[in-house]
């Protein structure tokens, strides 16, 4: 492939124009034994669970940096660090296949933020943060959750 078709520039739009032209095929009832309904609901999949991974990876980033911000323990915030280090660069990965999703990601923010709220809420029960700590808003902007060099500032003290 060149690498500069409409697949290789951004996946998930390839995906739903591919959809939407194998059902007007399919509506104009060419006489080819191909089952057009599902081959467009397939194709429309792939682009719908690259938006879903990129969601958890997001609500992921947001569990570890509130963790690292509101958790008193000393461990195990290296590996926190990297969980978030490693869920960065997974949805760096999908927003570069398919850039597209950038705009779909910020419609279901709201959902990543209530994810990762709740993981990070479930785990920092442990540590004797109770959910009523943490911010009902996000307190990050999308470049901070993004930025691989960026991690908040611990409210007890701790680097």
């Amino acid at each position: 492939m060149s690498g500069n078709t409409a697949y290789d520039l951004d996946f998930y739009e390839w995906t739903q124009e591919q959809a939407r032209v194998l059902r007007e095929a399919g509506s104009a009832r060419l006489n080819v034994p191909v089952d057009w309904e599902n081959v467009a609901e397939e194709i429309e999949s792939m682009g719908r669970s690259d938006l879903t991974a990129l969601r958890s990876h997001i609500a992921r980033i947001i569990e570890h940096l509130l963790k690292l911000e509101y958790s008193p323990a000393r461990d195990p915030r290296s590996d926190w660090q990297v969980s978030a280090a490693n869920h960065r660069l997974e949805a760096i990965g999908i927003l570069e296949m398919s850039p597209s999703l950038r705009g779909k990601v910020e419609l279901h923010f709201d959902r990543c933020w209530r994810d990762g709220r709740r993981l990070a809420a479930l785990g920092l029960k442990k540590d004797g943060v109770a959910e009523t700590s943490l911010p009902a808003d996000c307190p990050y902007a999308m470049p901070q959750i993004m930025d691989d060099d960026w991690f908040p500032t611990n409210r007890h003290g701790l680097e």
